[in-house]
């Protein structure tokens, strides 16, 4: 029975530790993005007043967020990304809310597109990522073809000649 109370200490003991972890990796992932919402605005020299007004949060708001005192929903990222001109991807991605996806550059010219919304962003990114997949599965489920083997019937091939019942000019021989 001693046994039991032991491990019951010990477990409490690593859930109490994992829970610490989880609160710290919390609290630093709110001082990063906040931290980064602060470096992306003063490198756009745009002044706190003006971001809060532009993002729709209070002064007092934004600035508990920049000090990482507070962590922001993705619908304020979202703000704040459109009051700085940056992708709200790039937040949600800083403020863990997204994996990393890997760049390219479609990815990179969608997100940098300044004639498209953010919301636009994400479908259009989310639709190619769907077709990347879907082809991906296809290309896993058919055999490898052999360069040197007869073309696939299913692809398009050389044009076939036409079958031309126009008349012909008849050559005649000049003796």
């Amino acid at each position: 029975m001693a046994d039991d109370h032991e491990k019951s200490g010990t477990v409490s003991g690593e859930a109490t530790e994992a829970l610490e972890n989880v609160h710290e990796l919390v609290v630093n992932a709110a001082q990063d993005i906040g931290g980064f919402i602060r470096t992306q605005r003063e490198s756009a020299e745009v002044s706190l007043r003006q971001l809060a007004k532009l993002a729709g949060v209070s002064n007092p708001y934004l600035s508990q967020i920049e000090r990482g005192l507070r962590n922001p929903s993705a619908e304020v990222l979202a703000q704040i990304a459109k009051g700085l001109r940056v992708s709200a991807e790039v937040l949600y991605v800083r403020a863990g809310l997204l994996e990393q996806r890997p760049h390219g550059p479609i990815r990179d010219a969608v997100l940098t597109d300044p004639s498209i919304t953010e919301r636009q962003k994400q479908v259009l990114l989310e639709i190619y990522d769907s077709f990347r997949s879907e082809n991906d599965k296809l290309q896993a489920t058919r055999p490898v073809a052999d360069p040197t083997a007869a073309s696939d019937a299913s692809q398009p091939g050389p044009a076939e000649p036409a079958n031309d019942n126009s008349p012909r000019v008849k050559e005649y021989d000049n003796d």
